[in-house]
C-alpha cells in the first residue's frame, strides 16, 4: 500500500477537498497511477494525477469509455435529422434484416435490445479491432433473444452496430465524425484511433494483481453464457483485455466499443462540451436532444451484467450507480475502472482514469463513489 505518492495538478478554490480525497484514494493503491478531472458549468475545476510514470498528459487504455464518444456522435446526427431513432436499422442497413431483425429500430439498438451480443466461437482480436468486420459478422447472425423484448450489454459490439448505421446514412465512420465534430474542435485528449505520433504518451495497461485475478477467475461466467458471449470469453483463447488494449493495431483502429485511448482531461472536457458552453461554443446537445438521450429506455435487469436500469440511449445511466447524481446524468465506464459522465442537473462533467485494472472494473471501481461525492460536495456545499 502506498502512503507517499505525490498528487500533482490543480484544483479551483473550494475544491481542495477533492484533492484530499484523491490523495486518500491513491494512498490506498499498491500500484497508484490515476488521473481525475472535472468541469462545472464548462469551467475546469479539477485536474489531478498521481503515480510514477503518469502525468496529466498520459494516455490510458479507456476501453468502453469510447461508447460515450460514439453515441455523442449519434446524438448529434439525430439532432441534425440525419438519423431517425424510430426507423428500422434495416432501412439504413438492409443486410441487418436477416434472422428476424427487420423490425428492430435504431432506438432499440441504442438501448442494447438487439440481442446481438456476440457470435458462436467468439471473435478474433483482428475482428474486435475493426468495427466493420464486427458489423459484417453480426449482420447475418441470429440474435440471442427476440429483438426488442429484453436488453443486455453489447460489450464488444454496440459501437460497431451503431457505427454501421452511421456509415450507411452518412458514408463516413463514427471515428471520422468524432474527429471532425468533437475531438478536433475542442482539442480533446481522447481518441477513437490513436495517431502514431502520440504513441510515446501511451501508458501500458496493467492487469489485476494475482490474488485479485484468482478471485475474479473463481467467479467467472461460463463461456457459453450470455455474459461469456458478450465479453468474448467463448473465443479460443478468450480475449485478454490487457493484451488487447496494449496492441498497437487496436489503438490505431480505435474500435468504438473497446479501443478508446485518452486521459481524464479529454473525457471530462468532452462531457462538459456536451452540456455546457466551453470556450465560447454553445453546448453540443440541444435541450430536446439531451432529454431524449437521457431517458431510461431499458429498465429491469440487464441479461448480461445483472445490473438494473443500466442504459439510457447509448449511454449508461449514472443515477442508478451514483444516486446523488441527477436522474438524467449520462456517461460511460471503462473496463479498467474508469468512469466519465455529465450531470446536467449540477453542470458537472467528471472523468477518472486508471492505469491498473481495478477489481471492481468498469463502473464498479469503488473509488468513483468517493471521488464523485467529493466533486458534488464542492459544487453544492
Amino acid at each position: 500500500m502506498s502512503t507517499t505518492t505525490e498528487v500533482l495538478g490543480t484544483v479551483a478554490d473550494g475544491f481542495e477537498n477533492v484533492r484530499e480525497e484523491f490523495a486518500a484514494v491513491v494512498a490506498e493503491e499498491a500500484d497508484p497511477g490515476a488521473q481525475l478531472a472535472a468541469y462545472v458549468g464548462g469551467r475546469q475545476v479539477v485536474d489531478l494525477w498521481a503515480g510514477d510514470g503518469v502525468s496529466g498528459d498520459s494516455l490510458h487504455a479507456l476501453y468502453s469509455s469510447g461508447k460515450g464518444a460514439a453515441h455523442l456522435v449519434v446524438a448529434l446526427l439525430v439532432q441534425d435529422g440525419v438519423l431517425d431513432l424510430d426507423r428500422p436499422v434495416a432501412a439504413y442497413w438492409p443486410e441487418f434484416a436477416a434472422e428476424g431483425k427487420h423490425r428492430l429500430t435504431l432506438r432499440d439498438l441504442l438501448a442494447h435490445r438487439a440481442g446481438l451480443i456476440g457470435i458462436e466461437g467468439g471473435f478474433s482480436t483482428a475482428e474486435l479491432a475493426d468495427d466493420r468486420l464486427i458489423a459484417q459478422r453480426l449482420a447475418a447472425h441470429r440474435p440471442y433473444w427476440e429483438p426488442g423484448t429484453a436488453y443486455g450489454y453489447h460489450a464488444f459490439v454496440i459501437g460497431a452496430l451503431t457505427g454501421e448505421v452511421v456509415r450507411r446514412a452518412t458514408g463516413r465512420s463514427i471515428q471520422e465524425l468524432y474527429e471532425e465534430r468533437v475531438r478536433a474542435p475542442y482539442d480533446l485528449d481522447f481518441h477513437l484511433g490513436l495517431p502514431e505520433d502520440l504513441e510515446p504518451r501511451y501508458v501500458q495497461a496493467r492487469p489485476l494483481f494475482p490474488d485479485e485475478q484468482a478471485r475474479l477467475d473463481a467467479g467467472a461466467p461460463a463461456p457459453d453464457s450470455l455474459t461469456g458471449i458478450a465479453f468474448n470469453l467463448n473465443a479460443t483463447p478468450p480475449t485478454d483485455l490487457v493484451e488487447f488494449a496494449n496492441t498497437r493495431a487496436v489503438r490505431a483502429l480505435g474500435p468504438t466499443s473497446s479501443g478508446s485511448v485518452g486521459n481524464a482531461r479529454g473525457l471530462a472536457r468532452m462531457y462538459a462540451a456536451a452540456i455546457s458552453e466551453v470556450d465560447g461554443r454553445a453546448p453540443l446537445l440541444k435541450p430536446a436532444t439531451l432529454a431524449e438521450f437521457t431517458k431510461a429506455h431499458s429498465t429491469g435487469v440487464d441479461l448480461v451484467t445483472g445490473e438494473r436500469d443500466h442504459f439510457l440511449l447509448g449511454f449508461e445511466a449514472q443515477h442508478t450507480r451514483y444516486p446523488f447524481l441527477g436522474a438524467d446524468a449520462f456517461g460511460h465506464s471503462g473496463a479498467v475502472g474508469a468512469q466519465s459522465f455529465a450531470d446536467p442537473r449540477s453542470g458537472v462533467a467528471y472523468s477518472y482514469t486508471r492505469r491498473r485494472f481495478s477489481f471492481g472494473g468498469g463502473g464498479g471501481a469503488k473509488e468513483n463513489h468517493r471521488l464523485i461525492a467529493a466533486v458534488l460536495h464542492a459544487t453544492t456545499p
